[in-house]
């Protein structure tokens, strides 16, 4: 089941909508959930609400799943640019997106300071890191990536599902020196080859961060998909691949 409402962003000082999916019987039983909080929540359970028509397909994926689990969807900032702004923890100038005044970091620390903390308290949850993930497609998948590594003592997974991360490679790799990585961290990357002309510099970024969480000792998984696009029908086909890899 669906369930929609509006959380107060203090960073931002607007509400924002949240779409939760919890298993069919959440309220028949006393069954606590891992959590994956994932980027672009609107497209990810209904066509309906999906920015371009499209969905995931999220929720037809998880009634049949052999996992049970509770999806936290957060809703973007629809106006203008504003999600590369909520969804870049840099900020860019001249980027082929254009410039980006890069708030992600303050959309993380509301993440992990106010609404995690709401959803532990609201529903019936597994709070600890162990048991909670982080995921995403595009600026979403940045957003993942970053967060996995830079708050690793509160994401233990993450899916960075095409991530753009190409325009601020150098400021990431910078950060990620800084961090600690722990052994019992998954990390699924993936990119579709119609995606990008210059697969040979995604596939060095991926090599790269590969090696980087090899050195950890973590777990990382890279899927190249043949034919895949940048798109949510694309995505909808990777559900099984990093669901399976990040809840092993």
């Amino acid at each position: 089941m669906i369930e929609k409402f509006d959380v107060y962003m203090t960073p931002y000082k607007m509400n924002r909508r949240m779409h939760i999916y919890l298993p069919d019987d959440y309220y028949q039983s006393e069954e606590k959930y891992p959590v994956v909080y994932m980027f672009d929540g609107h497209n990810l359970f209904y066509d309906e609400d999906a920015t371009y028509g499209k969905s995931w397909g999220l929720k037809d994926f998880l009634d049949q799943y052999d996992k049970k689990l509770i999806i936290v969807g957060m809703e973007c900032n629809h106006e203008g640019t504003k999600r590369l702004d909520e969804y870049c923890p840099y900020t860019l100038k001249n980027t082929f997106l254009g410039s980006i005044h890069g708030t992600g970091k303050d959309m993380l620390n509301w993440i992990i300071d106010e609404l995690k903390p709401l959803i532990d308290r609201q529903y019936r949850t597994y709070p600890w890191r162990e048991c909670t993930a982080i995921a995403g497609s595009s600026m979403g998948g940045l957003m993942s990536l970053y967060a996995v590594i830079m708050h690793n003592d509160y994401f233990s997974k993450a899916a960075c599902i095409s991530p753009a991360c190409g325009f601020c490679v150098r400021q990431l790799f910078n950060d990620m020196n800084k961090a600690t990585i722990s052994p019992d961290t998954r990390v699924y990357l993936s990119f579709g080859t119609n995606e990008i002309r210059n697969m040979d510099s995604v596939k060095s970024n991926l090599q790269s961060l590969v090696q980087y969480f090899d050195n950890s000792k973590a777990l990382s998984y890279v899927n190249i998909i043949e034919g895949g696009n940048h798109n949510e029908a694309s995505w909808e086909k990777e559900n099984p691949v990093y669901m399976d890899f990040l809840w092993k």
